[in-house]
């Protein structure tokens, strides 16, 4: 018995060592895997990045437009050099876009640290330019692509640092209910302004900021044309002894300073937004040395107006906005549109002008520098049919204004023959004034067949009445002109 039952033990010893030395030879278990987890704390779409407590959002959208007797994509109206309206301009553009934007979010003792990030690749095709025609900004016609960084800013604790959208515009900046970029009359920074900002908000929709912002830009005066100008400034025009025009612009040391109030709140929005601009000459014809006007302020104010939960239907609205410049036309005209409004009549036989500046001056002694006034008012109701089909109707309009003094000296600089002379005021034009008005009527209508995917038509209609009487140099006569711009465009966002 006593053998029998050593056995029995000595054998369940051996069996559980050796079931202890497999054991020791299996892998470790693995952690669980750290799956990614849905952000409530901030809306649809976000996740928490993994192993972190900040929270991102991906997203973005992919357009094609496609648009007809305009000078670029997105229906600019053909106008400036790019609207000669001749047989050898193009008729139609065509543009592809990925936009992608990141959004991350951080919850902390001070508030949520925000950081948004938004790209755009483009390709565009067709320019309305002729062939082989140049200007300071690059070879105009044929293909490009290019890549575009529209906001890239920091928010934290109020404060909003780096590339977005101006506190003097309105939420809809240059979109009231429109497609197209050009619809003018008020601010347009759709592409961000570099900025440092602080927004204090004092409960029930009421907020106020003010803003230092980028005020520099860079601008080529050839010929009396505005060929190049950034979104930052409008030009300012300098006149030499000769008649000669050149940029005017000396280096900027003051950022402009926006001030901005605004309540939001079921009903809709109601915002009043003013910026201080400093205009900085560079020197008296264009010359080192030769002294240079002294420094003048520029101003601009808007009030925006959304009327929101109408009765004409559920998610119908109408968004509006008025603004005013003095020495500060960027914010009427300008931002991602031209400064220089020409619409030609057939086969450039007429043109109908608008000249957009900050400024204007000439030699030492004809009174530094004098600013340019300007105006605008834009708006739009937008009104949804169904679920999949909705329209808005758009227009615009906008006064560019001269003074006296102005005048006289761009007349004079065409009695001189200087080298803007055929294009601005010369010896022909019996009236000289380089301002104007610009009237634009316009409507789109939006199919939604599935969430997110639109498709869309678009038709506006742009008119210049120009100030100038007379015939310029090359026979072209100064007259009041307006064109048709038609786009269609399809949207997939995600």
């Amino acid at each position: 018995m006593n053998i029998a039952k050593s056995l029995i033990l000595g054998s369940a010893a051996t069996l559980v060592a050796l079931g202890g030395a497999q054991a020791a030879d299996l892998p470790l278990k693995a952690k669980a895997v750290e799956y990614v987890k849905v952000c409530s704390l901030y809306g649809a779409g976000f996740y928490y990045i993994p192993g972190t407590d900040t929270c991102i959002k991906l997203g973005g959208y992919l357009r094609a437009d496609t648009s007809f007797n305009a000078a670029g994509a997105y229906n600019l109206p053909k106008v400036t050099g790019n609207g000669a309206n001749l047989r050898t301009a193009n008729n139609y553009i065509a543009r592809a876009r990925q936009d992608i934007n990141i959004d991350t979010r951080t919850a902390t003792e001070y508030g949520v640290v925000r950081t948004y990030f938004d790209i755009t690749f483009n390709w565009t095709t067709g320019s309305a330019v002729r062939a082989g025609v140049d200007d300071a900004s690059g070879p105009l016609g044929g293909n490009n692509s290019g890549v575009g960084v529209y906001y890239a800013f920091i928010q934290f604790a109020g404060f909003t640092i780096g590339k977005a959208i101006s506190q003097f515009s309105t939420p809809w900046t240059g979109y009231p209910g429109n497609n197209t970029s050009y619809l003018i009359g008020g601010p347009d920074d759709v592409t961000g302004i570099n900025q440092l900002a602080y927004t204090a908000q004092f409960g029930n929709g009421v907020s106020a900021a003010i803003s230092l912002e980028d005020s520099s830009g860079i601008y080529f005066a050839s010929g009396g044309t505005n060929t190049y100008n950034s979104y930052n400034r409008a030009p300012l025009y300098g006149l030499d002894i000769n008649g000669n025009y050149f940029n005017g612009w000396g280096g900027a040391n003051i950022p402009d300073i926006v001030g901005q109030i605004r309540v939001d709140q079921a009903w809709g929005l109601f915002q009043v937004s003013a910026v201080a601009h400093n205009l900085r000459a560079s020197y008296y014809n264009g010359v080192a040395g030769m002294g240079s006007p002294g420094d003048a302020w520029g101003f601009a104010v808007t009030a925006g107006l959304s009327l929101r939960n109408l009765p004409t239907g559920a998610g119908d609205s109408i968004n509006f906005d008025v603004t005013y410049a003095d020495g500060a036309s960027r914010y009427v005209v300008g931002g991602v549109s031209p400064d220089t409004w020409s619409i030609a009549g057939n086969q450039g036989t007429s043109l109908g002008s608008v000249w957009s500046s900050d400024g204007i001056f000439g030699p030492a002694g004809t009174g530094g520098i004098h600013k340019t006034q300007a105006w605008g008012l834009r708006g739009a109701f937008n009104h949804n049919w169904d679920p999949h089909w909705s329209s808005s109707l758009f227009g615009s309009y906008t006064q560019v204004r001269y003074s006296d003094a102005a005048r006289a000296l761009v007349a004079a600089a065409g009695a001189l023959g200087g080298n803007g002379a055929s294009t601005v005021c010369p010896r022909t034009i019996t009236n000289c004034n380089p301002g104007g008005n610009i009237w634009q009527i316009g409507t789109v209508l939006r199919w939604t067949p599935v969430k997110n995917l639109t498709f869309s038509g678009e038709v506006l209609y742009s008119y210049v009445e120009t100030l100038q009487v007379g015939t310029y140099s090359n026979g072209v006569v100064a007259k009041d002109n307006g064109t048709w711009t038609f786009g269609v465009r399809a949207q997939r966002v995600f």
